[in-house]
């Protein structure tokens, strides 16, 4: 029997339809127009992430999202003095802090806050007086999660990569077991609690049974669907799927 979820809301990285304008440097699709049909079909937030080489998103449209989202918008970035500057000039709801390296293809991994934490206090500090909450996309791992409230973080996104991408059903549920202490201790320590990273619909439902889990980020798999059978209804068959 499932636990009761609290998990309602979803947010929608938006990245990949800028991909696929990005493939011939055109004005289509337009990530703004998929963001406003996402809220319409009941997303709760948008997300956007900022590259340094701007491979899909680009700055423009995070000015345009700013302007046009309803619910909330999440911008993804790496904790560099540029996104810094950018975050506070376009003054989103969310900054999720993510790192970036220049040859992959997406995020592989969370976030190294353990070792760089007074580096990430002051980082922090900067965003939040600029009146954006901040979230860090971690592993889940307990030293992380630590880590992420000593340095002064509202939320935690905890990387699900792993269960996502595991073989069996031993591999998966050594992944989940990770994913929901992970999220346990991080209510625990006061630190909002979402997830995200290769969630897709086969196997999204287990993570919505981690009570402390608030809030679920997909994007990879919601705008592939999207391009079979259209945004409305495929943010909508992932909202069926968490309730």
């Amino acid at each position: 029997m499932r636990r009761s979820s609290r998990v309602s809301r979803l947010s929608v990285n938006i990245d990949h339809i800028a991909t696929i304008r990005q493939a011939r440097k055109g004005t289509e699709p337009d990530p703004v127009a998929a963001a406003v049909l996402a809220e319409l079909s009941g997303a709760s937030g948008i997300i956007a992430h900022l590259r340094e080489d701007r491979r899909h998103v680009q700055d423009r449209d995070l000015r345009l999202l700013r302007e046009v989202v309803q619910t909330k918008l999440n911008m993804e970035m790496a904790a560099t003095d540029e996104m810094e500057r950018i975050a506070r000039q376009i003054k989103p709801d969310f900054s999720t802090l993510v790192p970036e390296k220049r040859e992959e293809l997406t995020t592989e991994g969370g976030l190294e806050v353990a070792s760089r934490i007074e580096f990430m206090k002051v980082y922090i500090g900067r965003l939040r007086e600029a009146g954006i909450t901040v979230s860090l996309f971690v592993d889940p791992d307990e030293k992380q999660i630590a880590a992420a409230k000593k340095a002064g973080a509202d939320w935690v996104e905890i990387h699900t990569g792993a269960y996502a991408n595991a073989r069996g059903a031993q591999e998966q549920d050594r992944e989940y077991s990770k994913i929901f202490e992970a999220a346990q201790l991080a209510s625990s320590l006061g630190l909002h609690v979402g997830a995200g990273h290769g969630l897709n619909y086969s196997n999204v439902a287990r993570i919505t049974d981690i009570t402390e889990v608030e809030e679920l980020n997909i994007g990879h798999s919601i705008i592939s669907r999207a391009a079979l059978v259209g945004i409305d209804r495929a943010v909508r068959e992932m909202k069926q799927l968490m309730i």
